[in-house]
């Protein structure tokens, strides 16, 4: 089976989406910047939505591309909050700049921090946490995200298959490290369901029992 028509076949399944999602995937192709896409974009709001999401949490959100998709669940599902977490100043405004145009100003909760420590720092339960930061970093996020996701929560997980450096035995870089750990850790934890879902680059889904 050819795995890039099948990513084709899926992405022409998605509902056409609003015009600054795609501005903002347009941005994406041109600068080379990575998006979740839109099969994980719309499989990140389905999730959301049926299971009610009304509190967010990303680790590591561009400038929000990720962000309008759950905000889009949390709004249908009755208000609530996202929040937007970034290193840069720079994404940060951009983020504000394309939720606003979307009507999300009055969900989304903006930090510009590390992600990690912006997670420890903010009370939980969230119902949903998403995970994207840099791949070294997985591993470490782990007993935070089990602290603040609630019991019948779902925490997904970007690029698990690292455009499948992940499958080179040789490759032993600290994102792939941190991708095979981060794996090996929650597909052995007893507190999660795990399936991985090979959607774009690999998205993992866990619900926390």
């Amino acid at each position: 089976m050819d795995f890039d028509r099948v990513q084709e076949y899926v992405i022409s399944l998605v509902p056409p989406r609003a015009p600054v999602l795609q501005e903002m995937e347009r941005v994406a192709d041109e600068t080379n910047f990575p998006i979740v896409g839109p099969p994980s974009g719309q499989l990140c709001y389905l999730l959301a939505r049926a299971i009610g999401a009304r509190r967010v949490f990303e680790l590591g959100s561009g400038y929000g591309y990720s962000t309008a998709w759950f905000c889009r669940a949390v709004k249908e599902n009755g208000g609530g909050e996202v929040y937007h977490v970034v290193w840069s100043d720079e994404l940060s405004s951009k983020a504000r700049k394309y939720l606003g145009d979307m009507g999300y100003s009055d969900i989304v909760q903006f930090h510009v921090s590390e992600a990690i420590a912006a997670l420890k720092g903010t009370p939980g339960p969230f119902d949903l946490i998403f995970n994207d930061i840099n791949k070294d970093g997985y591993p470490e996020s782990l007993p935070v995200i089990k602290q603040k996701l609630r019991s019948g929560g779902l925490l997904i997980i970007d690029n698990m298959l690292m455009s499948g450096a992940i499958f080179n035995p040789d490759d032993r870089s600290a994102a792939n490290e941190g991708v095979r750990k981060f794996t090996a850790d929650i597909t052995q934890d007893p507190d999660f369901i795990v399936s991985l879902v090979p959607v774009r680059d690999g998205l993992i889904v866990a619900y926390r029992r």
